[in-house]
């Protein structure tokens, strides 16, 4: 009977035309009819109905389906009306229509669209005659189709009846089955319990799927491969199917092992006629949830699809279907196919067969409607024909890396692919639009066509890379790595495809450079500073001027071409034997340490690299790294030091670097683990650098031999140091006399230095002392090279540098002009003009280093708020007595001032030299300065005196910084520690015995790679591992500001300090040949999220970004974040609805254990318990709506 029920009117109108189907030659694939009733010929075209054209017609869905029909509608010049709820005020689709009206005024986002009798009364109200219901929602309701009808609306789809039976897989199959089409073993009807979903189990084996009675789309789809998954996978299917179709009912059936989906299109009208638009194949699915669709089926051989085109026809004309519809089949390796079900209505992947056959299968669907018969509509079988092949992509706003979590936000960026060959259907494709969490995450359906399958599918790889998507993610990155396996290219893949490889979830991140840099200058306009400003001046508007230079592909030859082509021991030979006074400049590194607070940037170094390498190609290096410049360039200018030191590297090639190396601290502030300093040197070497000027704070021998042998074993050159203090001068002074730094300089050529460096850090060194010292050391070791640093404070630098060369050295360290003088080294022009014409002449021009001088003046006025003239006017002598290092002396001062001592600081300078005393009067150098500077800080603000101190040590709490100096984790200071203070301070605390690196187990490198992978979300370069092994936290902080805000590097200095002015116009160039044309527009006022739209132009086109506004913001209350790093905090993995919270505080939970589940876009996710432990407490609630990484619950880790 079920065959006469859904035909018998159409059989009666009909049974009097008969034409022979023989004449043409096909196939008849009929069925039994009623005695005195003849066969309907579906080449009948003389058959009749009542032609109604529909003027005004309803799509009653949403999206970008919604739009397709309005478009076919239009060019029909039939009348559009368009439905939305409250979620879609501002959806595309209700403005693409004649006319739209809103539903569901309170429901639910997905009720709205549910909510059949108001849907009808808009339609009635406003005159429409037919109803299109796109795909999904009510698409497949027989209920919604027999109402649309019974209010005497046409329904652009099949009868109701056929709606019913197709729309419920286990009718359809019984109707498959007796059409002779062949099924896959499945339930005779819905399992309404988890019992029977067992016992079908027992019956038929493992593997089942369990898939929803009412719908399709991957929606309530679960694959059952064990007895104890049968329960959960039961309710979660149910539950999905529920959210989506209104219906949980779901059937089972026998899971098919590696098949190809192929689906065939068909088409039926009232008079019996049925044909079939050939196959398509969908087997790239996730989640059974189709994401690539191609048509026709590559490599199907033609016997099997001419069968199963016949089959899905056969089916059709059996249950008497109507309009269109696709016929799902799984195809087994062996060939062997079985039909799985009808989707009684228009297939999201539709656009591939429209492009093929060259029918556009909505207005079919429309004239079907109306009455027309598909020979007159020029649609019979012989007619339809293929033409090339087309590929349709699945473009979601869908994480891939974070296993397809739907994202959701505002599209800042949308940029698509064009051209020949393609197509773009969508209704969110634009900047602006919202994706909301409440609906399907499809974003744009992408379909390419070309002659054949590798031709489509280059053409859909260009269209794609074309696209530029900001502000949500997308499944690009995906999709593009579908496109280039060879298994996808060679046209036969399985469902099994997406599972079975790994590596199409390898992705390489999307550099989004631009949107990111307009996401920093928003948030300097709207928050101020990203990087704390020391003073209140402000950087000058100035843009420094590069001297001219005229071109020379290749630089001339420096000292590193000696080095690179010699070696280490004879690049330090032929140092010792050069005749003049060797320079090295400073201002890349020390220099602006001491006088800039360390805040000088690679783009300003950058800009006059090139002069230097063209200029000053004699000097014996250029100081450019290490030291403070290390986690500085992190920690406030949100920079890599690394690619500072590579990127130096290409514009410099013919001057050796030199950095400085703490010893066993390597530019770190305490010691590390003896792999750490190793892997660091090997890297630094790798990376540019050449010199190595190795030291210890406290001139602890086993310190400095650990970075001496690190260097050597990286192949550089080992400059080791002496670092001076005291006054060899002062006979009074016997601490540190000519006796103590010639045996350290013993010992030091003994471990192997090539270089022997003398390094006065507080610019403590007078002229006779270097004449002494230096005077002593040349003669001691006549054949090693004497390189002396110091620096200016007291004014006497020049002198002292003088004094040193005339008493042996080799090489002295300067600054160019406009950076030298005060806490910074002496005048490069001085030294260079006071030995012209001599034996000890630089061979440097002194109109050279004007040229260079005045860059630098210009320059040093864009890091006004950092400058040490704010305080610091003249050179003070004062430095001979406290011995506060010039590289510590303004860092020194702006804590002072951050302390509130700013008025004392005279007295923190004289506090300084009593903390040195109490500390066992030491080497003052990074990292013992800063103890020594802690220490004076501390006395200064608590108002302690030496005496004091020494007193009161039992009840005081020191610095950190303090306290680990007595604990010995820098080392042993010369002489020892003082006594009795250090019992007193340290209360019986432990401390360390010898060289602390020795205690200190190796560090993991491949555990610590992999740790910042899971936490950065990318491939994490070796530099970065290294960083994170010395600064844990600051790489961390560093990665996360460039992952947001990209390459500020690339911004000019007063812009990345302070921010750009409305209407002000700027480039930024992201790298060669690429310029970013930026100009601020304004910015707008505060919403009620507390935000601010700031609105740009770039590169001609209109932009916009929203920045929370955290000053405004603390009035207004937020949910709280996971805490990003800490596994016990669970933050949301997607937005989204919590719909069941499956445990309570002070429940043990174990790793894996599913504690909540999350509703979003119609799809559900389990999170699960990253850790055992015990759940400490909840953050939400049932029907709470989250936002991705809101927190859910903390769990404390066993």
């Amino acid at each position: 009977m079920f065959r006469l029920q859904a035909r018998l009117s159409t059989l009666c109108q009909s049974a009097k035309v008969q034409l022979p189907e023989v004449a043409r030659g096909h196939n008849h694939y009929g069925y039994k009819l009623p005695p005195g009733v003849a066969c309907c010929s579906t080449q009948a075209k003389s058959q009749t109905k009542s032609e109604e054209k529909i003027k005004k017609l309803m799509v009653a869905n949403r999206g970008e389906i919604a739009i397709r029909v309005f478009r076919a509608c239009t060019e029909m010049n039939i009348q559009t009306v368009a439905i939305y709820s409250e979620q879609d005020m501002m959806h595309m689709h209700r403005q693409k229509a004649d006319e739209s009206y809103l539903i569901g005024k309170g429901l639910p986002p997905v009720a709205a669209y549910l909510n059949i009798p108001e849907i009808i009364q808009v339609a009635k109200e406003n005159g429409v005659d037919a109803i299109h219901p796109g795909y999904g929602f009510l698409s497949e309701r027989d209920d919604f189709a027999q109402q649309v009808m019974d209010a005497g609306i046409k329904f652009i789809g099949p009868s109701p009846e056929v709606v019913r039976k197709m729309g419920d897989k286990v009718e359809a199959r019984q109707a498959a089955i007796a059409a002779g089409v062949q099924v896959v073993p499945g339930s005779d009807g819905p399992v309404s319990s988890i019992e029977e979903a067992r016992q079908f189990c027992d019956q038929y084996g493992l593997p089942v799927i369990f898939k929803a009675a009412y719908g399709g789309g991957g929606r309530g789809m679960r694959i059952v491969r064990s007895m104890a998954e049968v329960d959960e996978n039961f309710r979660r299917a149910t539950s999905e199917a529920e959210a989506a179709f209104g219906n949980g009912a779901l059937f089972l059936e026998k899971f098919i092992e590696r098949p190809r989906h192929i689906e065939v299109q068909i088409l039926g009208d009232s008079g019996g006629n049925v044909v079939h638009l050939y196959e398509r194949d969908c087997s790239v699915q996730r989640r059974h949830q189709k994401v690539v669709e191609i048509a026709p089926a590559p490599k199907l051989p033609r016997d099997i699809r001419d069968k199963m085109t016949a089959d899905a026809v056969k089916l059709a004309r059996f249950v008497g279907y109507e309009n269109a519809g696709t016929v799902e089949f799984l195809l087994d390796p062996s060939g062997q196919y079985y039909f799985i079900e009808v989707n009684a209505r228009l297939q999201v992947e539709h656009t591939v067969t429209e492009e093929v056959t060259g029918i556009d299968l909505v207005q079919s669907q429309i004239k079907i409607a109306e009455g027309h018969l598909l020979p007159e509509m020029g649609l019979s079988q012989e007619d339809i024909d293929l033409h090339g092949c087309a590929i349709q992509c699945r473009m979601t706003t869908e994480d891939p890396a974070r296993g397809f979590q739907p994202d959701t936000g505002r599209i800042e960026v949308f940029r698509s692919g064009e051209g020949m060959g393609i197509r773009l259907d969508s209704a969110l494709g634009f900047a602006g639009a919202i994706i909301s969490p409440y609906y399907d995450s499809l974003l744009v359906k992408v379909i390419a066509k070309a002659r054949d399958h590798p031709a489509a599918a280059a053409k859909m790889l260009r269209t794609l890379k074309e696209f530029r998507i900001r502000g949500v993610k997308t499944n690009i990155p995906f999709l593009l790595n579908v496109l280039q396996h060879e298994q996808f290219l060679s046209g036969v893949v399985d469902t099994y495809f997406i599972d079975e490889n790994p590596q199409l979830f390898k992705f390489y991140p999307t550099q989004n450079r631009a949107q990111k840099l307009l996401y920093y200058l928003a948030q300097v306009m709207v928050n101020g500073p990203q990087t704390p400003l020391a003073t209140d001046l402000q950087p000058s508007d100035v843009v420094p001027s590069v001297p001219q230079l005229p071109f020379a592909p290749v630089p001339p030859t420096g000292w590193r071409d000696v080095l690179v082509k010699e070696g280490p021991e004879a690049f330090a030979k032929k140092v010792r034997e050069h005749k003049g006074l060797l320079l090295m400049d400073t201002t890349f590194r020390d220099a602006h340490q001491s006088l800039l607070a360390t805040r000088v940037r690679t783009y300003d170094l950058k800009r006059i690299s090139p002069f230097v390498s063209q200029r000053f190609n004699n000097l014996y290096s250029l100081e450019n790294w290490g030291g403070a410049t290390f986690d500085v360039a992190m920690r406030f200018l949100h920079e890599c030091p690394w690619e500072r030191l590579e990127e130096l590297r290409k514009l410099i090639p013919n001057v050796p670097f030199q950095m400085l190396l703490r010893g066993a601290n390597a530019v770190g502030y305490t010691n590390y683990p003896d792999n750490v300093v190793y892997k660091f040197c090997d890297m630094a070497v790798k990376s540019g650098m050449d010199i190595f000027r190795i030291f210890d704070s406290l001139n602890y021998l086993p310190n400095i031999v650990v970075g001496m042998d690190a260097v050597g074993k990286a192949g550089g050159v080992i400059e080791a140091a002496i670092s001076y203090t005291g006054d060899v001068s002062d006979p009074t002074k016997t601490k540190y006399n000519l006796d103590y730094y010639v045996n350290l300089a013993t010992e030091l050529v003994k471990a192997g230095t090539h270089i022997l460096s003398i390094k006065d850090m507080a610019g403590v060194l007078k002229p006779r002392a270097a004449t002494m010292l230096v005077g002593t050391l040349r003669e001691k070791f006549p054949d090693l090279p004497i390189h002396v640093h110091t620096h200016d404070t007291a004014c006497a630098g020049v002198a002292s540098m003088l004094a040193a060369a005339q008493a042996g050295a080799d090489v002295v360290d300067v600054a160019v002009d406009s950076m030298s003088g005060l806490t910074s080294q002496p005048s490069m022009g001085a030294v260079v003009a006071a030995l012209e014409g001599s034996d000890l002449s630089t061979g440097i021009s002194l109109s050279d280093v004007t040229d260079y001088s005045a860059y630098w003046e210009q320059t040093r006025n864009l890091y006004a708020p950092f400058e040490c003239c704010k305080t610091l006017k003249s050179g003070n002598s004062d430095v001979y007595v406290n011995q506060i290092p010039g590289g510590q002396y303004t860092n020194l001062q702006f804590q002072a001032f951050s302390l509130g001592l700013a008025d004392q600081f005279e007295e923190v300078k004289k506090m300084y030299a009593e903390a040195n005393e109490l500390l066992g009067d030491i080497p003052k150098v990074t990292p013992s300065s800063k103890v020594v500077g802690d220490m004076a800080q501390f006395m200064v603000q608590n108002k302690l005196t030496k005496e004091m101190v020494e007193d009161r040590a039992e009840e005081l709490s020191f610095p950190v910084s303090v306290m680990e100096y007595f604990q010995g984790y820098l080392g042993v200071p010369p002489g020892g520690y003082p006594e009795p203070l250090r019992t007193k301070i340290l209360k019986g605390q432990k401390s360390l015995d010898g060289r602390p690196g020795e205690s200190l187990p190796p560090v993991d490198f491949e555990k610590l790679k992999a740790d910042l992978a899971e936490k950065h979300g990318h491939d994490v370069k070796e530099q970065h591992v290294i960083s994170a092994a010395l600064y844990p936290k600051v790489t961390d902080d560093f990665l996360e500001f460039h992952d947001k805000y990209g390459p500020v590097d690339t911004l000019d200095t007063k812009i990345f300090f302070v921010g750009p002015k409305v209407a002000q116009e700027m480039e930024v160039k992201i790298e060669k040949g690429k310029t970013l044309s930026i100009k601020t527009l304004a910015c707008g006022d505060i919403n009620k999220n507390g935000e601010r739209e700031v609105f740009f132009e770039l590169n001609g086109q209109l932009r916009s970004v929203k920045i929370k506004d955290e000053e405004a913001s603390k009035e207004l209350h937020f949910h709280p974040k996971a805490l990003k790093g800490v596994r016990g905090s669970v933050g949301a993995p997607m937005p989204g609805e919590v719909v069941d919270i499956k445990v309570k505080e002070g429940d043990k939970v174990e790793k894996g254990q599913p504690v909540l589940v999350l509703s979003a876009m119609k799809m559900e996710m389990v999170v699960t318990a990253p850790a055992s432990g015990m759940v400490r407490s909840i953050a939400v609630e049932k029907k709470m709506k989250l936002e991705g990484d809101d927190l859910l619950m903390d769990i404390e880790c066993d």
